[in-house]
């Protein structure tokens, strides 16, 4: 077995996979070779869609791409913007609200 080293596509990621490995990814993803991280956000992507399609999955890969050229362009903003939507997400769930209560008194002698 040949090792081949192969580049993301999307992240630009590079990897040393056998000729079978990549074939069997690149067969998956419309024939773009997908590093693991990648792979699983597309596959996500798919599983949340509304209405399964035969283009979904290409759908998702084109998505996915543009995603990951936007990060390259300018990876400030993007954190920027995840640290929004973090927090957004957080502000929006319930949680219980924890007092501490201190019983520890000073004493004046």
């Amino acid at each position: 077995m040949e090792i081949e080293s192969v580049k993301c596509e999307c992240c630009g990621l590079k990897e040393d996979c056998t000729q079978y490995y990549i074939n069997q990814v690149k067969a998956k993803f419309d024939g773009k070779w997908l590093c693991g991280l990648c792979s699983e956000a597309v596959r996500d992507e798919v599983s949340r869609g509304k209405k399964p399609s035969p283009s979904a999955m290409e759908e998702a890969v084109k998505a996915h791409m543009s995603f990951c050229g936007k990060i390259k362009a300018n990876p400030a903003v993007c954190v920027a913007d995840g640290m929004r939507q973090m927090l957004r997400r957080r502000s929006t769930t319930s949680l219980p609200v924890v007092r501490s209560s201190s019983t520890s008194q000073v004493d004046g002698s």
